[in-house]
């Protein structure tokens, strides 16, 4: 054990955020910059005593842990050693991308942590997150982080389609290999779901051209504004190279054809983040803006979080989220969510934290506009709701009908999986009952030398989770393409649980 006393003595410390009323006022990062950096490296190496280093480390399991492996415990110990440069070259060895991780991943590792099992006495789990954004940020400050193009070329070519966390760790993998990667995207900038879904205040874009630049200078090549499919043919996709990888996510929205669904103003989620997004580039204002208007958010996860932060910055007179579930309770129940499996509690982001009203066990019933076609009010009813054999979930409203004002509704309610097209038709590829893509133990679909990763495959979910299968992706298609492969592989198809097969 590194410190056996180190979670006795030390008192867990998250980071800090800047204060609401200061960061509600831009986009920029929710977290607080310490006035002194060598303060701030003290203190999380402090934090890093926590760490028991245990026998039998669930921070890192994939089945409730970390879905990469990351090597927690032998991090934790280099950076309470101060070894900077070794902890970093730790995350690492199963991360491409720690800053990403260390910003916008729940934490699955802080919920698997020992120290969780009895929070009252321990203090809580080790603040892994905290740690590994801090190893990413100083590595970069440093220069530790650097290019690592390959010593040797293969001749083999590889095409990524699709530029999020998948496809990025997929392609970042790959050319490292020694193959020719280029990536295709059919967005006008790189990044996916990391440039134009999750808001500026919580990823600095900044930190995604970070990372291309790497990629870039150890060779990966890049095509923007590119819907392959469409602007380039699945034939000619599949001429210019020996493998391909569909890094396409899960982009189709779930909707809800309520009465007064087209009004104007009621939109879905990502048609408010994406040109919110955009105006942060610099594309100029957003079409859809929250500023002066009664918002109402139909949906309590991640997305409506993030529509939430979003309309703050925008100036909204109100925001309002609903959610059809019962409130959470504020402790972990043994009896649904048992240690190390992820807690079902009730989670406040920085979002909630700067106000709005969350309502549950409520739905729209209808909405209700003025001559000029434009949303006025919702209509909402308490409902219950219940889970049938089969896994389909009814909604049943439970009382009277009542009203809130909304002069602009999101629906924020998930996703269906991959988006139809010409590039799925042409690859004769189909959607299974998740409305994503199946495929083998190596990766591969139906289609040969096809392979898939990521939300496109697995459905929507968290980026730990693409980061770890582009990177087994990366390896199958290099044994593919080889025969063999040195690269690592922390996930197989068959460790998906059931709940999301």
């Amino acid at each position: 054990m590194a410190d056996p006393r180190g979670f006795l003595e030390i008192q867990k410390k998250e980071a800090k955020y800047r204060p609401v009323a200061e960061r509600v006022e831009d986009w920029g990062d929710v977290y607080a910059h310490p006035d002194n950096p060598l303060l701030e490296l003290a203190e999380v190496s402090q934090q890093a005593r926590r760490c028991m280093d245990c026998g039998i480390p669930f921070c890192h399991s994939g089945t409730a842990g970390c879905p990469l492996g990351n090597l927690i415990p032998e991090w934790n110990d280099l950076v309470r050693r101060g070894r900077w440069d070794a902890a970093s070259s730790r995350l690492h060895a199963t991360n491409n991308f720690p800053e990403f991780t260390g910003m916008i991943c729940p934490a699955p590792c802080e919920a698997a942590c020992v120290l969780s099992i009895a929070e009252r006495t321990t203090g809580g789990s080790v603040t892994i997150k905290r740690i590994e954004k801090t190893i990413a940020y100083e590595s970069w400050a440093e220069g530790i982080i650097g290019p690592e193009p390959p010593a040797l070329k293969t001749g083999k070519s590889v095409g990524v389609v699709g530029s999020g966390p998948a496809g990025l760790a997929a392609a970042q993998q790959l050319t490292r290999a020694g193959h020719d990667v280029t990536v295709y995207e059919r967005d006008d900038r790189l990044g996916g779901l990391l440039r134009y879904g999750i808001p500026e205040y919580k990823l600095q874009k900044s930190d995604v051209d970070r990372r291309i630049a790497q990629m870039r200078a150890e060779g990966t090549e890049f095509v923007t504004s590119c819907d392959v499919g469409t602007d380039l043919t699945v034939a000619d996709l599949k001429a210019r190279h020996d493998a391909v990888v569909l890094a396409i996510g899960a982009m189709q929205a779930r909707d809800n054809p309520v009465p007064g669904r087209d009004l104007n103003g009621v939109h879905l989620a990502m048609e408010h983040l994406v040109p919110a997004n955009k105006e942060c580039e610099g594309d100029g204002p957003s079409p859809i803006t929250a500023k002066g208007k009664n918002v109402v958010i139909i949906g309590g996860g991640d997305t409506g979080a993030d529509c939430l932060g979003t309309a703050h910055r925008q100036g909204a007179v109100s925001v309002v989220q609903l959610d059809y579930n019962p409130e959470l309770p504020g402790d972990r129940d043994d009896s649904r969510s048992p240690w190390p499996t992820w807690p079902l509690i009730m989670r406040t982001s920085s979002a909630h934290a700067e106000g709005g009203e969350r309502k549950y066990q409520v739905a729209v019933q209808r909405f209700v506009g003025d001559d000029n076609g434009n949303v006025t009010t919702m209509v909402l009813a308490e409902v219950q709701v219940v889970r049938e054999p089969d896994g389909r979930r009814v909604v049943t409203p439970v009382s009277e009908e009542f009203e809130i004002p909304c002069d602009m509704a999101l629906f924020a309610i998930g996703f269906a999986g991959v988006q139809p097209g010409p590039l799925l038709t042409d690859l004769e590829l189909e959607p299974n009952r998740r409305g994503v893509l199946s495929c083998g133990s190596d990766w591969q679909t139906d289609a040969p030398g096809v392979f898939v990763c990521g939300d496109a495959h697995r459905g929507a979910s968290l980026v730990v989770w693409a980061i770890a299968e582009g990177r087994s992706t990366a390896r199958a298609v290099d044994e593919f393409l080889m025969g063999a492969s040195d690269l690592p592989s922390p996930v197989r198809p068959a460790a998906l649980p059931l709940s999301v097969r």
